[in-house]
């Protein structure tokens, strides 16, 4: 194997973000099976692309988080409120906020004391969304945070000492391996106080052809969404595939609830990135993203392991979707 170490002159520059999605993606494409992390998808046209396919009639998840923020926003913000105490609103991979402005916009029409603070990796969408909140929400008090989850979290903390109420939703715990999104919710739990909440949206198990579809979109949104990583890698990281070459492949495993995307290579091929050859073979994959879907006890059970306790729920009409509350305790 080669090394990951990512040559200056291919890079251009000492960006270390830049640096870190160079050598992240390089230790994937030279792993066994060959993968690339997801959080990547989210450059300036792949925020356009997945905006499309929350648009795509196939994609049931946005509507129906979106249904339980529109016709239940008074008890989403009636347990928030219970403490009767200022907050600080945490959305953690916030994107363009349209289930949660339901909720902003309740609070502030309440005149609740709060700050909303999105963050997201992408400063493109988090600049974009703060725009139009503070436009179409008079008073918002909003603090935007560009970077990782937990250390942009850890930045809230050092911002503000107020109670804080996390929100995790589009059912984004489901890119996470099971293992690791026990871990992340353990890693969450880790940096709030008791009293603290996270409200976190889960997509529940369902109809297969239903959750195939919703990632297999007749339009080739999502296929054009996963192919769009790899002309990013070609823009930022002096990379040379050749897109045509690869194609998206979708499936869903209704016993272990893992929906996993994949990008087959279409012929033998040697790929450049940053410098570095990567061979492929034919047929072989590049593991790119798995949405995980939940049960209602296999949710409880992840709450509780990670010492939060389960105080409510809302769903949708059809119960695909799951919002949750859990508020942190000092152990289960």
């Amino acid at each position: 194997m080669n090394s990951t170490n990512c040559p200056v002159d291919a890079l251009a520059q000492t960006d270390t973000l830049l640096e870190k999605f160079c050598k992240e993606v390089l230790e994937g494409l030279q792993s066994k099976p060959k993968r690339l992390q997801s959080k990547y998808f989210y450059d300036k046209e792949g925020d356009r692309l997945f905006q499309q396919i929350m648009a795509c009639p196939e994609y049931y998840l946005t509507d129906c988080e979106e249904e339980i923020f529109r016709n239940k926003t008074k008890e989403l913000a009636s347990i928030i409120t219970s403490h009767s105490s200022p907050f600080d609103l945490i959305e953690l991979g916030a994107g363009d906020a349209t289930k949660s402005q339901y909720l902003l916009q309740y609070l502030a029409d309440t005149q609740e004391t709060f700050t909303y603070m999105p963050i997201d990796i992408s400063g493109n969408i988090l600049s974009i969304l703060e725009s139009r909140l503070k436009r179409e929400i008079n008073g918002l008090n909003i603090r935007s945070l560009e970077g990782e989850y937990f250390d942009m979290l850890g930045r809230a903390a050092e911002l503000s000492h107020r109670r804080k109420v996390v929100l995790f939703l589009g059912a984004n715990i489901g890119n996470m391996e099971p293992q690791a999104a026990n871990a992340f919710c353990r890693e969450l739990r880790a940096r709030l106080k008791p009293g603290d909440l996270v409200l976190m949206g889960f997509d529940l198990k369902k109809h297969p052809k239903l959750i195939l579809d919703a990632y297999s979109d007749r339009a080739g949104i999502t296929s054009r969404f996963n192919l769009n990583l790899l002309e990013r890698i070609n823009r930022e990281l002096d990379g040379e595939f050749n897109l045509d070459q690869f194609e998206h492949y979708q499936s869903y495993d209704p016993l272990t609830g893992a929906c996993r995307s994949y990008l087959v290579s279409k012929t033998d091929q040697e790929v450049l990135v940053a410098g570095q050859p990567i061979d492929f073979r034919q047929d072989e994959i590049i593991s790119m993203e798995i949405s995980q879907k939940y049960d209602p006890e296999e949710i409880t059970s992840m709450a509780k392991q990670a010492d939060f306790m389960p105080i409510g729920y809302l769903t949708d009409s059809r119960n695909w979707f799951l919002d949750t509350f859990w508020q942190c305790v000092d152990s289960y």
